[in-house]
């Protein structure tokens, strides 16, 4: 089968490997779309891991299932998630999932830039979802994405009525200002230094947006009554944006901050600030099992739109392509894979 093989962000090959065998609790999963996630093309975590077949956001149809395996079978349409907890540790019952050593050392073989995939049974068992009727393997490549973001303002305590800002509007950012709509956000406002994606955000939702260049606070105050946002969202690890958090976020707000910074930075911040003022300061980091059925049924019913999202479907073949366009990106939005073109 081909694969696309990673070696730096300027190097992605594509190879030959032999198709993967199942055991008898296992699936094999024919990938129809794999999603190009920005973590792919976070180098400095990446580079070291090289080289490597990446891919973990797919949508895929069940081809084989091991004899012991009940719960699909050939021709399913599913999601499959790369990295699944245990359920059973301390973290996992403290809602804390995605802090599980098991979550962090699982992932199906060999990764979804490649034409199969073997899914292992704990994969199988606690990460692998039919798709509903309907939805389409694009869709479905939103899966993982929207349930990290789901899990981000759902662990922020999000309300209806709460004026959200949204930093740095790529994909994520895109994903956050419309989940932020979806659970009745009163105000969205969003930043980016890109002219088109400041364009997207405001074209899929009811969002005003401003350049991240500008006094991004006093924008905040104007558009919402003089008050600073209740729930900041950091969508970006660009450095300036950290610190526009400590400035923009309400007395009694939260800062979410969604997306790592360059490894080893240290994040001075204005203590004292925080503490008069009772600010909250959240991370998350990945998904666990409740958020991804949570997505998907966002994306089920249309609370959360997501195909008007994608911007390039590309073949295999042209798979360096799709990452330049993530790593450098212009107008592009989300950029799928389609292994079996």
């Amino acid at each position: 089968m081909r694969v696309a093989v990673y070696y730096s962000n300027s190097d992605v090959r594509v190879e030959e490997r032999p198709v993967p065998e199942i055991g008898p609790d296992e699936l094999l999963v024919k990938v129809m779309a794999s999603g190009i996630c920005g973590s792919d093309v976070m180098e400095w975590y990446r580079v070291k891991k090289a080289p490597c077949i990446l891919g973990h956001e797919i949508g895929g149809e069940v081809v084989k299932a091991g004899e012991n395996v009940g719960t699909f079978s050939e021709g399913d349409r599913v999601f499959v998630s790369h990295h699944v907890p245990c359920n059973m540790c301390h973290y996992c019952l403290d809602d804390h999932h995605s802090v599980c050593d098991t979550l962090r050392s699982t992932n199906f073989d060999p990764g979804g830039f490649s034409e199969f995939v073997r899914v292992p049974e704990i994969n199988v068992t606690n990460g692998t979802y039919r798709l509903p009727e309907g939805m389409a393997y694009d869709e479905a490549v939103f899966i993982e994405p929207l349930a990290c973001v789901y899990r981000g303002q759902r662990r922020a305590g999000i309300k209806p009525g709460d004026t959200v800002l949204v930093l740095g509007a790529g994909l994520t950012g895109l994903l956050h200002i419309r989940l932020a709509r979806a659970l009745g956000a009163g105000k969205v406002i969003a930043t980016d230094v890109l002219d088109a994606r400041r364009e997207a955000a405001e074209a899929g939702a009811e969002c005003k947006t401003c350049s991240a260049f500008d006094d991004v606070a006093s924008f905040v105050e104007l558009e919402n009554d003089g008050r600073l946002a209740d729930l900041v969202i950091v969508a970006t690890g660009a450095l300036p944006a950290l610190k526009q958090a400590w400035e923009c976020v309400d007395r009694g707000g939260t800062i979410l901050f969604f997306a790592p910074t360059e490894p080893d930075y240290e994040l001075p911040m204005p203590f004292n600030r925080l503490w008069a003022d009772e600010v909250s300061v959240v991370t998350t980091y990945a998904a666990a099992p409740p958020d991804i059925k949570a997505a998907m049924q966002l994306i089920r019913t249309g609370q959360v739109e997501v195909e008007d999202l994608v911007t390039h479907r590309l073949p295999l073949e042209r798979v360096q392509e799709g990452f330049d366009l993530v790593a450098n990106p212009v107008d592009s939005l989300k950029v799928i894979i389609e292994p079996q073109r």
